[in-house]
């Protein structure tokens, strides 16, 4: 599989996304639900601590990816869904150093919303994968 990142300005490199991604010769797409900040039993965790829960939801990410058989490095797509756009930025250097550090720059959706499944989320992020 062959990843190209259409970038026409620099910009959006300081948030560790891309405006598109190109993908030719992929034989496998997953398709993750919102990952949020919730334990192994369903339960919000990080209650009112956006970077404890955008870690988490990482984390959880990362275990779906692995069961499948991919890894974060895999992702072209990730869309954010938070309950408190400027608390997210406050912390976003969360996500962008862990996006870093796997080499991944997916194209990316920020979206404000008025509440998540449960009312102590802040965060999920949904993500799609290629190999």
């Amino acid at each position: 599989m062959d990843q190209r990142r259409i970038n026409p300005w620099q910009w959006q490199d300081q948030f560790q996304f891309s405006q598109a991604i190109e993908i030719t010769g992929g034989t496998r797409t997953l398709y993750c639900a919102g990952q949020a900040s919730v334990d192994a039993d369903g339960h919000p965790a990080h209650v009112g601590d956006m970077r404890g829960q955008i870690e988490m939801a990482f984390q959880n990410l990362e275990a779906v990816l692995k069961a499948s058989g991919f890894t974060l490095a895999d992702v072209v797509r990730l869309n954010y869904y938070t309950t408190n756009v400027d608390g997210f930025f406050e912390v976003f250097d969360a996500a962008v150093s862990r996006l870093k550090a796997a080499g991944c720059q997916p194209a990316c959706t920020l979206l404000g919303v008025a509440k998540l499944a449960f009312p102590e989320l802040l965060i999920e992020i949904e993500a799609t994968a290629v190999k």
